[in-house]
């Protein structure tokens, strides 16, 4: 499969705005984050602090010098014996998916978590969502539980899958 970005890289401060876009993006159109309303740059800001704060990498695909999508961690439930158990995101912009990006941000991303040590990531999955399902698998990630009706979007209820790797 030909890749359609240039490359994959840490994110930094100057890459909030497209992140942002990305993140807005999924909020409107898709179910793939459970949210209504589009984040503001101060959330975006306080998500990045947090991130920095946390040593939680954020790492970003480039296309032609724009950030077309990106993938990070962060806390599964704050309790302190949770914390080598994160929880983590991959966003890809609508025009860029089905390129084989989200499975080279999910890789990164691993690979970032099991170096940084944790031992177990977790995915929270629409259960709609087929081919983020099938993507998981294929990287080694099974499905550890299943929440019927615990969201409402776009006027129907939604499933949440949870999927597991251990690192």
């Amino acid at each position: 499969m030909k890749k359609d970005y240039s490359h994959i890289r840490e994110a930094t401060a100057n890459d909030l705005d497209e992140i942002q876009t990305i993140y807005n993006e999924a909020i409107l159109n898709t179910t793939a984050i459970y949210e209504y309303d589009p984040f503001d740059s101060a959330y975006i800001h306080e998500w990045w602090n947090q991130r920095i704060t946390n040593n939680w990498p954020v790492i970003v695909a480039v296309c032609e010098e724009k950030v077309v999508g990106f993938a990070t961690y962060g806390t599964f439930r704050a309790r302190t014996a949770y914390r080598t158990t994160c929880e983590h995101s991959v966003y890809v912009l609508e025009n860029q998916r089905g390129k084989g990006l989200g499975k080279t941000l999910l890789q990164s991303i691993v690979t970032a978590a099991r170096n940084n040590g944790v031992h177990v990531l977790i995915g929270g999955i629409d259960a709609d969502n087929q081919l983020s399902i099938a993507l998981h698998e294929s990287e080694g990630f099974t499905i550890a539980g299943h929440l019927h009706e615990v969201a409402y979007k776009f006027d129907r209820w939604l499933d949440l899958v949870f999927m597991e790797k251990k690192l």
